[in-house]
Parts: C-alpha cells; sequence; structure tokens
C-alpha cells in the first residue's frame, strides 16, 4: 500500500521564550507528539497511520497544534490526556474530537491562507 490511512502532523517549532507569538514546543507538543507516535505501534496502526513531526503550522495562538489527515481536522492539544482522547476516537476510532477541534479553523476565520 502506497501511502497512510491517516496522516499526522504535530507543531514542534521553537521560538525563543519571549516571543509574543509563543510555540507549540514550549506548550507541550513534544509529549503530545510521544503518545501519539506510542499509541500508533501500541495499536498495531505501523505502516497504516504516520505521525510527523512538523515545524510551524501557523496557529501558534492555538498550541500544540496537530492536524490530521485525510480529514484535515485540526486540534489544539494541550496535554497528554487529550492526546490519548484524539488517537483513540479519532485516529483509531474515525470519530472527531469536537472540543478540541480549532473551530472553525484559524485560515477560515481570518480570510487568509493561515
Amino acid at each position: 500500500m502506497v501511502g497512510f490511512k491517516r496522516h499526522v502532523f504535530v507543531c514542534l517549532n521553537e521560538r525563543p521564550a519571549d516571543d509574543p507569538v509563543g510555540c507549540c514546543l514550549h506548550s507541550g507538543s513534544e509529549q503530545v507528539f510521544k503518545v501519539l507516535k506510542a499509541g500508533i505501534v501500541k495499536h498495531g496502526l505501523k505502516g497504516v497511520v504516520r505521525v510527523n513531526r512538523a515545524g510551524c503550522l501557523d496557529h501558534c495562538e492555538f498550541g500544540p497544534s496537530v492536524v490530521v489527515y485525510p480529514e484535515g481536522t485540526w486540534y489544539r492539544i494541550p496535554t497528554v490526556e487529550d492526546a490519548r482522547e484524539v488517537l483513540e476516537r479519532h485516529i483509531v476510532g474515525g470519530e472527531e474530537v469536537e472540543r478540541l477541534r480549532m473551530n472553525p479553523a484559524p485560515a477560515e476565520a481570518s480570510g487568509t491562507d493561515g
């Protein structure tokens, strides 16, 4: 099989601590990444679902930012417990987690491309 059933991008961008925009790394995205990556292995989804490190996803104010494809669902995942919920419900189960969605997506809300 070429490609993946789902592809998950986790922002691990880092800016200086005093940057007013902030950054996902300082908001805990490394821990979110580790939980999602380990969860894929635990569920036997290696090769079916891919979790990747990403640079800036341009939604720093919502961080940690995560996007799941092919759905194109954008999440704000502030805790490892929330990461586990997205893993179980969306990545494994196919059900989006509404309470963690960036809703509406920031680019749609501002009318820009992000």
